[in-house]
């Protein structure tokens, strides 16, 4: 019965604020004396037909006429009655009614009555389980559901009003009769509804739902909020008589419809960006002047760096976690409520109502703030207590921003212009707002987190400033598809080789994001140390290959048949001293060649397998590349398009490419932005090497017997070497470098020939000037020497040791018909 009760009060309100209601102005004798034109549109009588005779005369059944008769001497109804009734038409049919009659009280003493009749068919249906009859009983209207019924004269004076109307405005009703509303409640709000009346007066025509605010006296503050309609009342003659205001408390429907609307702006206009101060902001912006007229957002600094809020934030051994503005708003231009500006640090006072929050993690509601001498602002925070009293800040509220458990900041919501306090409900709409906020800031702050470790990682993944040495100029353009982490499966690298030669890497992993840069990652490593064994393209491959296979096992070593980690890579090694490129592919695209013409083509390389799946061995093949050449090397992503063919976008890249006016930047800028599909579909890769070449005079080399007595000779003419090149300071080093490379490389050779030597085996010499100063040592056999501790009693292996004491670094590696070592002496900087 409970909810039939409610839905019934909830039917009498609408009908009341949609419903035209016809309404008549009784005497204490029952006699109509006032009639309004909705009355006569009811029942087709006019005033002058109807005022002057009783209302009795109206009502159809004489049971209806005895119970209104009942109902206005029981003093128990406190002059309230509602009910079913039928009323009779001018044209004789009977037409079912709901009246609601009240009381009201005059100047005179008497009471008169008002009475509102709506046309059933026009009211909402009542609830199906209930009866009439029982809701009636229990829920007489005008008692359960408070209306207000004024009636004013032609100059707008107050003659006639039920208790209702007091208790909802607040006027006293010797204050309100015999008075304008603009004497009784003077302000802007009466002046605004006696004009309504005015209006209503002169036309005739009712006013409808007009909402004001309770005209309470100036010293109380209010939020009441009642809806009035207004009907012109007219006499016997046909003449105005006065007005009747009708008038219904709709504070709370109000209410609700307004924080469903600020809801529903927060669903859109709060959380656009992945922005934490962003997010604050929009926060903020919203709350004002929807809720309050000035509002900061202040997020602990961990949440805007990405990192993970406290489990529990608040004074942690005497300290105050550090705070930042991240949102701020107000009615006025410039916010100057605030100390501070968005993004400057913010103190927070020790003990204060935000260290309240913080400890609690419970809102601070204080309707009514308290400025009087002697309180936290006065004692901790005098600058703030200044800006709240230089500006009227007179209610407050501070609400946790919560998410997973954790509290990331503060939301402050205070009003200054609005004379009204925070309610429950304020607080109840605020916390809903700052729970939304605190999701799209969690969100926020998560993704920050994760684009930080991306963009780490990226860095860890890829060059820091790639450079071609003496061998080439390089120009590089990386474009991930997953734009928001900034990293994706593509990589490039240029290695540096011995003998001034380098490594230039191209590859893909399939995938993006983060999984897919974690995998090459593993892949670029893995590269890197074969690209430093100094091992062919083919075998560099063929080595990564089988580290992928390894790889993808030990996802799953259970069901490595159904793991895979599909991956392609282009492997190049250029030498400046000859010219020549060794390039060996992995399923890769081939790499373009630009000559220093400007003509473009794609050289014929054997495909191989991607990697990780274990097919056809690897090739290798060798070009010689014209000095000035460009080599292009590039990811799928470049040259893809889902409506065309592989060549297609082949062809597009070989005619941005044949651009020999750019410079080698400007060119990859241009073929990136030329090619690239928009929006993204894939990561994109293009990495650019200008060929060079070493002159003659850069490089020395010479042939010598597998003879031990040929060292002294070579020592002569290294030495000689240096002291053309101005590197006398190396003489010395240098000589000994060389005696230990090629007496170890003689010892080798003729021990490797077991007693059949041939008198024609030789042992190469040769010296590179470049960035280092590098001494290579050529021998036909394939054994590499290791360097050994030796111990104090041994004759030999102090050779490598010396060598690795005196050079920056040394090594092997395989060459067709022998070995070669080497060692690097670094040159100062003006060699």
């Amino acid at each position: 019965m409970g909810s039939s009760a409610e839905t019934a009060v909830s039917d009498a309100q609408t009908a009341i604020g949609t419903v035209c209601p016809a309404i008549a102005l009784l005497d204490v004798q029952g006699t109509v004396v006032g009639w309004s034109q909705a009355a006569q549109r009811l029942v087709g009588y006019s005033a002058v037909e109807v005022v002057g005779r009783s209302a009795d005369v109206l009502l159809v059944a004489a049971e209806d006429r005895v119970k209104a008769s009942q109902a206005a001497q029981k003093s128990t109804l406190g002059g309230r009655w509602s009910d079913l009734a039928q009323v009779r038409h001018r044209d004789g049919r009977s037409i079912d009614v709901r009246l609601c009659v009240s009381s009201l009280s005059g100047q005179d003493g008497r009471d008169w009555w008002v009475v509102c009749a709506t046309d059933k068919a026009l009211l909402p249906a009542w609830p199906a389980e209930a009866t009439v009859e029982p809701l009636l009983a229990t829920l007489p209207l005008p008692s359960r559901l408070p209306i207000g019924v004024v009636i004013r004269d032609t100059h707008l004076r107050c003659i006639r009003v039920n208790d209702t109307q007091g208790s909802k405005d607040g006027i006293p009703l010797p204050q309100r009769l015999g008075r304008r509303l603009t004497e009784a409640a003077p302000g802007t709000g009466a002046e605004a509804l006696e004009a309504v009346m005015h209006q209503v007066l002169e036309s005739g025509d009712p006013a409808m739902d007009v909402d004001y605010q309770a005209l309470q006296p100036a010293n109380v503050r209010s939020n009441r909020i009642l809806t009035a309609s207004f009907f012109r009342l007219d006499d016997a003659q046909g003449r105005a008589l006065g007005v009747c205001s009708v008038s219904v408390d709709v504070t709370d429907s109000r209410r609700a419809r307004e924080r469903l609307a600020i809801l529903g702006e927060a669903s859109r206009r709060i959380g656009t960006t992945l922005d934490v101060m962003q997010t604050a902001q929009e926060l903020a912006a919203l709350a004002v002047p929807f809720l309050a007229d000035y509002t900061t957002v202040d997020l602990a600094e961990s949440v805007q760096l990405g990192e993970e809020p406290l489990t529990h934030l608040g004074p942690q051994d005497g300290r105050i976690p550090a705070f930042r503005r991240a949102g701020l708003a107000s009615i006025h231009p410039g916010t100057p409520e605030s100390l501070f500006a968005r993004g400057e640090p913010v103190f927070v006072p020790p003990t204060s109502p935000f260290t309240g929050v913080l400890r609690s993690g419970k809102s601070h509601f204080e309707p009514m703030l308290d400025t009087s001498p002697g309180t936290w602002l006065d004692h901790h925070d005098p600058a703030r207590a200044e800006k709240i009293r230089e500006h009227d800040m007179h209610s407050l509220m501070v609400v946790p921003i919560h998410a997973r458990g954790a509290v990331l900041g503060v939301a402050v919501f205070v009003r200054t212009k609005d004379p009204r306090p925070f309610e429950k409900d304020d607080l109840l709409l605020a916390e809903e707002l700052v729970s939304w906020a605190a999701l799209a800031l969690d969100n926020a702050r998560r993704y920050a987190r994760e684009r930080s470790a991306a963009l780490a990682l990226q860095r860890l993944l890829h060059p820091h400033r790639p450079t071609g040495g003496s061998a080439v100029d390089v120009a590089w353009r990386y474009l991930p598809a997953d734009s928001h982490h900034g990293i994706g499966g593509d990589w490039f690298d240029v290695i540096p080789l011995s003998g001034a030669r380098l490594a230039l890497v191209v590859g893909d992993v399939v995938g993006h994001g983060i999984n897919a840069a974690a995998k090459m990652g593993q892949l670029r490593t893995a590269m890197r140390t074969l690209a430093g064994m100094d091992m062919s393209p083919d075998e560099v491959l063929s080595r990564l290959d089988e580290q992928v296979i390894r790889l993808t096992e030990a996802d799953d070593p259970r069901h490595p048949a159904t793991t895979t980690m599909a991956a392609t890579c282009l492997y190049a090694v250029y030498d400046p001293v000859t010219r020549t490129c060794t390039m060996a592919r992995a399923g890769h695209p081939p790499p373009a060649i630009i000559d220093p013409y400007g003509h473009v083509s794609f050289p014929d390389l054997p495909t191989g397998a991607p990697l990780g799946l274990g097919l056809v061995p690897f090739e290798s093949a060798t070009l010689e590349l014209a000095e000035g050449s460009v080599l292009a090397l590039y990811t799928d992503g470049l040259i893809e398009a889902r409506d065309q063919d592989i060549s297609a976008g082949m062809n597009r890249l070989s005619a941005a490419l044949a651009r020999p006016d750019l410079t080698l930047d400007d060119l990859c800028s241009s073929t990136v932005d030329t090619l690239r599909a928009k929006p993204p579909s894939d990561d994109v890769t293009l990495l650019l090497a200008r060929t060079r070449s070493l002159s003659a005079d850069q490089v020395a080399s010479w042939q010598f017997p597998s003879d031990p007595a040929v060292v002294s000779r070579a020592r002569a003419l290294a030495a000689r070497q240096l002291t053309q090149w101005g590197l006398e300071h190396l003489v010395e080093s240098t000589e000994l470098i060389v005696s230990e490379l090629l007496t170890n490389a003689i010892i080798h050779s003729n021990g490797d020939c077991n007693g059949d030597c041939n008198s024609d085996r030789t042992i190469g010499l040769r010296l590179i000037r470049h960035e280092m100063l590098t001494c290579e040592v050529f021998d036909a056999t394939h054994s590499h020497p290791l360097v050994r501790r030796p111990r104090t009693t041994d004759e030999h292996g102090r050779g490598l040791f010396l060598v690795t004491q005196l050079s920056r670094r040394w090594g092997t590696r395989d060459v067709p018909d022998g070995k070669l070592i080497w060692a690097d002496q670094q040159l100062p900087p003006s060699a």
